[in-house]
Protein backbone atom coordinates (compact mmCIF):
# COMPACT_ATOMS: atom_id res chain seq x y z
CA UNK A 1 0.00 0.00 0.00
CA UNK A 2 3.36 2.58 0.63
CA UNK A 3 3.99 1.94 -2.99
CA UNK A 4 1.02 2.57 -4.00
CA UNK A 5 0.81 5.27 -2.56
CA UNK A 6 3.80 6.73 -3.87
CA UNK A 7 2.90 6.48 -7.66
CA UNK A 8 2.55 9.13 -9.94
CA UNK A 9 -0.54 7.87 -11.53
CA UNK A 10 -2.38 6.44 -9.06
CA UNK A 11 -4.57 9.27 -7.52
CA UNK A 12 -4.87 11.17 -11.23
CA UNK A 13 -6.25 8.15 -12.59
CA UNK A 14 -8.77 7.18 -9.75
CA UNK A 15 -10.10 10.98 -10.11
CA UNK A 16 -10.06 11.12 -14.08
CA UNK A 17 -12.73 7.64 -13.47
CA UNK A 18 -14.30 9.50 -11.02
CA UNK A 19 -14.94 12.85 -13.29
CA UNK A 20 -16.33 10.14 -16.27
CA UNK A 21 -18.89 9.24 -13.86
CA UNK A 22 -19.75 12.62 -12.71
CA UNK A 23 -20.21 13.09 -16.81
CA UNK A 24 -22.59 10.01 -17.23
CA UNK A 25 -24.33 11.24 -13.91
CA UNK A 26 -24.47 15.03 -14.84
CA UNK A 27 -26.37 13.89 -18.51
CA UNK A 28 -28.38 11.20 -17.05
CA UNK A 29 -29.82 14.09 -14.47
CA UNK A 30 -30.72 15.95 -17.25
CA UNK A 31 -32.66 13.23 -19.17
CA UNK A 32 -34.82 12.49 -16.40
CA UNK A 33 -35.27 16.42 -16.16
CA UNK A 34 -33.84 15.70 -12.31
CA UNK A 35 -32.09 19.48 -12.80
CA UNK A 36 -35.54 21.61 -13.94
CA UNK A 37 -35.72 23.17 -10.74
CA UNK A 38 -37.34 26.86 -10.78
CA UNK A 39 -34.12 27.64 -7.81
CA UNK A 40 -31.45 26.16 -10.05
CA UNK A 41 -33.10 28.12 -12.84
CA UNK A 42 -31.33 31.09 -13.27
CA UNK A 43 -27.71 29.17 -12.24
CA UNK A 44 -27.45 27.00 -15.01
CA UNK A 45 -26.03 27.47 -18.47
CA UNK A 46 -29.44 28.19 -20.44
CA UNK A 47 -27.81 28.18 -23.90
CA UNK A 48 -28.45 25.90 -26.85
CA UNK A 49 -26.96 23.07 -28.54
CA UNK A 50 -24.60 24.56 -30.87
CA UNK A 51 -22.87 27.33 -28.40
CA UNK A 52 -22.71 24.08 -25.45
CA UNK A 53 -20.42 22.49 -27.99
CA UNK A 54 -18.57 25.69 -28.69
CA UNK A 55 -18.39 25.66 -24.66
CA UNK A 56 -16.93 22.46 -23.97
CA UNK A 57 -15.06 22.04 -26.93
CA UNK A 58 -13.39 25.35 -26.11
CA UNK A 59 -12.65 23.46 -22.23
CA UNK A 60 -11.29 20.06 -23.65
CA UNK A 61 -8.89 21.65 -26.00
CA UNK A 62 -7.23 24.49 -23.68
CA UNK A 63 -7.29 21.91 -20.94
CA UNK A 64 -5.46 19.63 -22.49
CA UNK A 65 -2.88 21.78 -24.08
CA UNK A 66 -2.45 23.38 -20.34
CA UNK A 67 -2.16 19.66 -19.26
CA UNK A 68 0.91 19.22 -21.93
CA UNK A 69 2.70 23.04 -20.80
CA UNK A 70 2.58 21.31 -16.95
CA UNK A 71 4.02 18.27 -17.99
CA UNK A 72 7.23 20.59 -19.33
CA UNK A 73 7.42 22.56 -16.42
CA UNK A 74 6.85 19.16 -14.55
CA UNK A 75 9.80 17.46 -16.47
CA UNK A 76 12.12 20.43 -16.24
CA UNK A 77 11.68 20.98 -12.51
CA UNK A 78 12.45 17.01 -12.24
CA UNK A 79 15.52 17.73 -14.65
CA UNK A 80 17.15 21.03 -12.35
CA UNK A 81 16.60 18.81 -9.43
CA UNK A 82 18.40 15.61 -10.83
CA UNK A 83 21.28 17.16 -11.51
CA UNK A 84 21.71 19.31 -8.94
CA UNK A 85 20.18 17.82 -6.07
CA UNK A 86 20.22 13.69 -7.58
CA UNK A 87 17.89 11.17 -9.37
CA UNK A 88 16.85 9.45 -5.78
CA UNK A 89 14.73 12.86 -4.95
CA UNK A 90 13.06 12.55 -7.85
CA UNK A 91 10.48 10.60 -5.89
CA UNK A 92 9.74 13.55 -4.09
CA UNK A 93 8.55 15.14 -7.01
CA UNK A 94 6.67 12.57 -8.65
CA UNK A 95 4.69 11.51 -4.99
CA UNK A 96 3.49 15.50 -4.87
CA UNK A 97 0.45 15.99 -4.09
CA UNK A 98 0.66 18.88 -5.75
CA UNK A 99 1.63 18.24 -9.01
CA UNK A 100 -0.93 15.55 -8.97
CA UNK A 101 -3.92 17.54 -8.00
CA UNK A 102 -2.96 19.95 -11.24
CA UNK A 103 -2.49 16.67 -13.45
CA UNK A 104 -6.06 15.30 -12.22
CA UNK A 105 -7.99 18.38 -12.30
CA UNK A 106 -7.13 18.83 -15.85
CA UNK A 107 -7.32 15.39 -17.31
CA UNK A 108 -10.99 14.98 -15.38
CA UNK A 109 -11.58 18.24 -16.53
CA UNK A 110 -10.86 17.06 -20.27
CA UNK A 111 -12.68 13.77 -19.92
CA UNK A 112 -15.80 15.15 -18.23
CA UNK A 113 -15.80 17.44 -21.18
CA UNK A 114 -15.58 15.21 -24.34
CA UNK A 115 -18.61 12.50 -22.52
CA UNK A 116 -21.12 15.81 -21.78
CA UNK A 117 -20.10 17.34 -25.51
CA UNK A 118 -21.28 13.46 -27.20
CA UNK A 119 -24.32 13.67 -25.87
CA UNK A 120 -25.24 17.30 -27.10
CA UNK A 121 -27.70 17.23 -29.62
CA UNK A 122 -29.12 20.08 -32.23
CA UNK A 123 -33.35 19.87 -33.25
CA UNK A 124 -31.89 17.93 -35.95
CA UNK A 125 -30.20 15.22 -34.37
CA UNK A 126 -33.21 15.11 -31.79
CA UNK A 127 -32.53 18.30 -29.87
CA UNK A 128 -30.52 17.68 -26.65
CA UNK A 129 -29.23 20.10 -23.95
CA UNK A 130 -27.85 19.06 -20.56
CA UNK A 131 -27.75 22.33 -18.97
CA UNK A 132 -26.63 20.68 -15.23
CA UNK A 133 -23.65 18.95 -17.03
CA UNK A 134 -22.58 22.31 -18.79
CA UNK A 135 -23.01 24.06 -15.90
CA UNK A 136 -20.79 21.85 -14.20
CA UNK A 137 -18.04 21.81 -17.14
CA UNK A 138 -17.51 25.99 -16.78
CA UNK A 139 -17.36 25.31 -12.91
CA UNK A 140 -14.83 23.11 -13.72
CA UNK A 141 -13.15 25.27 -16.66
CA UNK A 142 -12.67 28.18 -13.87
CA UNK A 143 -11.67 25.81 -11.09
CA UNK A 144 -8.86 24.62 -13.80
CA UNK A 145 -7.76 28.58 -14.03
CA UNK A 146 -7.31 28.47 -10.17
CA UNK A 147 -5.52 25.04 -9.71
CA UNK A 148 -2.70 26.58 -12.71
CA UNK A 149 -2.19 29.58 -10.47
CA UNK A 150 -1.70 27.47 -7.90
CA UNK A 151 0.82 25.06 -9.94
CA UNK A 152 3.02 27.99 -10.74
CA UNK A 153 3.74 28.88 -7.57
CA UNK A 154 3.78 25.25 -6.31
CA UNK A 155 6.82 24.30 -8.85
CA UNK A 156 8.40 27.05 -7.67
CA UNK A 157 8.78 26.67 -4.35
CA UNK A 158 9.34 22.57 -4.73
CA UNK A 159 12.65 23.50 -6.91
CA UNK A 160 14.12 25.66 -3.45
CA UNK A 161 16.63 23.61 -2.44
CA UNK A 162 16.11 24.30 1.32
CA UNK A 163 11.99 22.90 0.58
CA UNK A 164 13.36 19.43 -0.82
CA UNK A 165 16.15 19.42 2.53
CA UNK A 166 13.29 19.82 4.13
CA UNK A 167 10.87 17.32 2.71
CA UNK A 168 13.38 14.83 2.91
CA UNK A 169 14.25 15.53 6.88
CA UNK A 170 10.68 14.94 7.48
CA UNK A 171 10.60 11.54 5.31
CA UNK A 172 13.69 11.07 8.01
CA UNK A 173 11.39 11.56 10.98
CA UNK A 174 8.82 9.78 10.28
CA UNK A 175 10.59 6.70 9.49
CA UNK A 176 12.07 7.14 12.53
CA UNK A 177 9.09 7.17 14.60
CA UNK A 178 8.19 4.18 12.38
CA UNK A 179 11.36 1.68 12.43
CA UNK A 180 12.07 2.72 15.86
CA UNK A 181 10.52 1.70 19.57
CA UNK A 182 9.77 3.49 23.03
CA UNK A 183 10.77 0.81 25.10
CA UNK A 184 14.71 -1.15 25.49
CA UNK A 185 14.21 -4.45 23.61
CA UNK A 186 15.27 -8.19 24.43
CA UNK A 187 19.07 -9.10 23.28
CA UNK A 188 18.76 -11.51 20.48
CA UNK A 189 21.06 -15.09 21.56
CA UNK A 190 24.59 -15.14 20.72
CA UNK A 191 26.26 -16.16 17.79
CA UNK A 192 27.39 -19.45 19.19
CA UNK A 193 23.32 -20.74 18.77
CA UNK A 194 23.61 -20.82 15.28
CA UNK A 195 26.29 -23.07 14.74
CA UNK A 196 25.57 -25.66 12.65
CA UNK A 197 22.45 -24.31 10.88
CA UNK A 198 21.46 -24.65 7.01
CA UNK A 199 21.83 -22.02 4.78
CA UNK A 200 19.17 -21.00 2.51
CA UNK A 201 19.68 -19.94 -0.26
CA UNK A 202 17.71 -17.58 -3.02
CA UNK A 203 17.51 -17.35 -7.00
CA UNK A 204 16.04 -14.00 -6.76
CA UNK A 205 17.62 -10.62 -7.26
CA UNK A 206 17.14 -7.25 -6.11
CA UNK A 207 16.69 -4.97 -3.17
CA UNK A 208 14.88 -6.01 -0.05
CA UNK A 209 11.18 -3.77 0.06
CA UNK A 210 9.17 -5.20 2.73
CA UNK A 211 9.32 -8.01 5.12
CA UNK A 212 6.80 -9.59 7.03
CA UNK A 213 8.76 -10.15 9.79
CA UNK A 214 5.66 -11.37 12.24
CA UNK A 215 3.99 -13.84 9.82
CA UNK A 216 7.65 -15.66 9.52
CA UNK A 217 8.17 -15.61 13.00
CA UNK A 218 4.60 -17.27 12.87
CA UNK A 219 5.79 -20.10 10.34
CA UNK A 220 8.75 -20.26 12.35
CA UNK A 221 6.90 -21.37 15.93
CA UNK A 222 4.37 -23.19 14.24
CA UNK A 223 7.17 -25.44 12.83
CA UNK A 224 9.36 -25.28 16.09
CA UNK A 225 12.60 -24.28 14.14
CA UNK A 226 14.97 -20.99 14.06
CA UNK A 227 15.76 -18.34 11.10
CA UNK A 228 17.73 -15.96 11.06
CA UNK A 229 17.86 -13.54 7.86
CA UNK A 230 21.24 -12.38 6.93
CA UNK A 231 19.68 -9.31 4.67
CA UNK A 232 17.75 -6.76 5.71
CA UNK A 233 15.13 -4.15 4.25
CA UNK A 234 17.51 -1.89 1.95
CA UNK A 235 19.94 -4.79 1.30
CA UNK A 236 20.86 -6.15 -2.19
CA UNK A 237 19.64 -9.85 -2.76
CA UNK A 238 22.02 -11.70 -5.26
CA UNK A 239 20.93 -14.67 -6.96
CA UNK A 240 22.15 -17.54 -5.68
CA UNK A 241 23.45 -15.56 -2.10
CA UNK A 242 22.54 -17.32 1.20
CA UNK A 243 20.13 -15.33 2.63
CA UNK A 244 19.16 -16.98 5.91
CA UNK A 245 19.94 -19.81 8.28
CA UNK A 246 17.68 -22.66 9.48
CA UNK A 247 17.54 -24.80 12.43
CA UNK A 248 16.85 -27.15 12.98
CA UNK A 249 16.02 -28.08 9.12
CA UNK A 250 12.50 -27.47 8.32
CA UNK A 251 11.06 -28.51 4.84
CA UNK A 252 9.20 -25.64 3.40
CA UNK A 253 12.04 -22.92 5.10
CA UNK A 254 12.97 -21.03 1.87
CA UNK A 255 9.48 -20.70 0.20
CA UNK A 256 8.10 -19.60 3.53
CA UNK A 257 11.29 -16.78 3.38
CA UNK A 258 10.12 -16.18 -0.20
CA UNK A 259 6.72 -15.32 0.79
CA UNK A 260 7.54 -12.92 3.27
CA UNK A 261 10.41 -11.17 1.48
CA UNK A 262 9.62 -8.73 -1.07
CA UNK A 263 12.16 -7.83 -3.67
CA UNK A 264 12.19 -4.68 -5.85
CA UNK A 265 14.58 -2.59 -8.20
CA UNK A 266 14.94 0.01 -5.60
CA UNK A 267 15.15 0.83 -1.64
CA UNK A 268 11.89 1.65 -0.24
CA UNK A 269 12.09 4.30 2.69
CA UNK A 270 9.18 2.71 4.27
CA UNK A 271 11.30 -0.41 5.78
CA UNK A 272 14.70 1.40 5.36
CA UNK A 273 15.88 3.65 7.48
CA UNK A 274 19.36 4.19 5.79
CA UNK A 275 16.96 5.42 2.54
CA UNK A 276 16.41 8.67 3.97
CA UNK A 277 19.51 9.61 5.27
CA UNK A 278 21.31 8.42 2.29
CA UNK A 279 19.35 10.81 0.61
CA UNK A 280 20.23 13.79 2.69
CA UNK A 281 24.07 12.67 2.05
CA UNK A 282 23.98 12.77 -1.32
CA UNK A 283 22.48 16.58 -1.30
CA UNK A 284 25.31 17.06 0.67
CA UNK A 285 27.41 15.43 -1.57
CA UNK A 286 26.38 17.24 -4.60
CA UNK A 287 26.64 20.54 -2.86
CA UNK A 288 30.12 20.53 -2.04
CA UNK A 289 31.22 19.01 -5.56
CA UNK A 290 33.49 21.62 -7.84
CA UNK A 291 30.09 21.87 -10.25
CA UNK A 292 28.01 23.06 -7.40
CA UNK A 293 30.20 24.53 -4.36
CA UNK A 294 27.48 25.12 -2.44
CA UNK A 295 28.41 24.88 1.72
CA UNK A 296 25.76 26.70 2.81
CA UNK A 297 23.40 23.32 1.09
CA UNK A 298 26.36 20.95 3.21
CA UNK A 299 25.35 23.11 6.40
CA UNK A 300 21.81 22.34 6.01
CA UNK A 301 21.79 18.92 5.90
CA UNK A 302 23.89 18.51 8.64
CA UNK A 303 21.47 20.76 10.82
CA UNK A 304 18.90 18.30 9.85
CA UNK A 305 20.73 14.96 10.76
CA UNK A 306 21.81 16.91 13.88
CA UNK A 307 18.43 16.88 14.58
CA UNK A 308 17.58 13.37 13.15
CA UNK A 309 20.06 12.43 16.02
CA UNK A 310 18.72 14.06 18.43
CA UNK A 311 15.54 12.52 18.18
CA UNK A 312 17.40 9.05 18.31
CA UNK A 313 18.03 9.93 21.51
CA UNK A 314 15.27 8.55 23.66
CA UNK A 315 14.58 6.06 21.32
CA UNK A 316 15.72 2.28 20.78
CA UNK A 317 16.04 0.53 17.90
CA UNK A 318 14.26 -2.72 17.96
CA UNK A 319 16.22 -5.73 18.41
CA UNK A 320 13.50 -8.21 16.78
CA UNK A 321 12.96 -10.32 19.54
CA UNK A 322 9.00 -10.78 20.87
CA UNK A 323 7.49 -12.72 23.57
CA UNK A 324 4.53 -14.91 22.18
CA UNK A 325 2.75 -17.13 25.26
CA UNK A 326 5.29 -19.16 26.70
CA UNK A 327 7.74 -18.46 23.56
CA UNK A 328 9.85 -15.96 22.31
CA UNK A 329 10.50 -14.88 18.60
CA UNK A 330 12.90 -12.37 16.99
CA UNK A 331 12.23 -10.91 13.77
CA UNK A 332 14.38 -7.96 12.97
CA UNK A 333 15.00 -4.56 10.71
CA UNK A 334 18.34 -4.32 12.34
CA UNK A 335 19.80 -7.74 13.39
CA UNK A 336 17.64 -9.54 10.45
CA UNK A 337 16.69 -12.36 12.63
CA UNK A 338 13.72 -14.80 12.81
CA UNK A 339 13.41 -16.97 15.38
CA UNK A 340 10.65 -19.04 17.11
CA UNK A 341 10.95 -21.51 20.04
CA UNK A 342 14.35 -21.34 20.62
CA UNK A 343 16.07 -23.51 22.94
CA UNK A 344 18.05 -20.07 23.99
CA UNK A 345 14.66 -18.64 25.62
CA UNK A 346 13.41 -21.50 26.82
Amino acid sequence: MTDLGETFWLVPMLVVLSSLLVAFLAVHLDRTEAAALSTLQDWLYDGGATGGRTLLGTVAGATIGVAGTVFTITIAALSLAAGQMGPRLLRNFTCDRGNQLTLEMLLGTFCYALVVLRSIRTEPEGGFVPHLALSVGIVLAFACVAILVYFVGHVAGRINVETVIELVSEDLGSAIQRLTTQDPQPKPPPEEYWIGSLPLRDSRRGYLQHLDDEGLATWSAKHRASIRLLVGPGDYVFPGATVALVTPTVDGAEVAIQNATALGGSSSASTDLRFAVRQLVEVAVRALSPGINDPHTALAVLDRLGAALCDLVPLHLPTGVAIRGSQRSWSCRVCNMVNCSAPYFT
